[in-house]
């Protein structure tokens, strides 16, 4: 199984500053959210103490082989299976 951090409420994906320094990063754009550094960290220091000030973090486990992505409503997310899609051609309006 695959472990994935996300946001669990409204308000978005952020770390504490304490996090952001353990894990060595700037900002959170710089992390993905499956990393086992960011997983281990949430599992021992618990989300309140890793998640950034209206943050509120959860690790969300799916089987290894699904392809995935992080889907979202106002800061709250989960994942989503990626699927295929298609678009219909740009036709040019006269």
């Amino acid at each position: 199984m695959r472990k994935i951090a996300i946001s669990s409420t409204h308000g978005g994906f952020s770390l504490s500053d304490t996090a952001l320094t353990i894990l060595g990063l700037k900002d959170d754009w710089d992390l993905k959210r499956d990393d086992p550094r960011l997983i281990a960290l949430i599992e021992s220091m618990g989300p309140e103490a890793v998640g950034g000030d209206y943050s509120s973090l959860a690790i969300v486990e799916i089987p290894d082989d699904v392809s995935w992505h992080i889907a979202e409503y106002d800061g709250a997310e989960w994942i989503a299976e990626d699927h295929r899609r298609w678009h219909a051609e740009e036709v040019p309006c006269k």
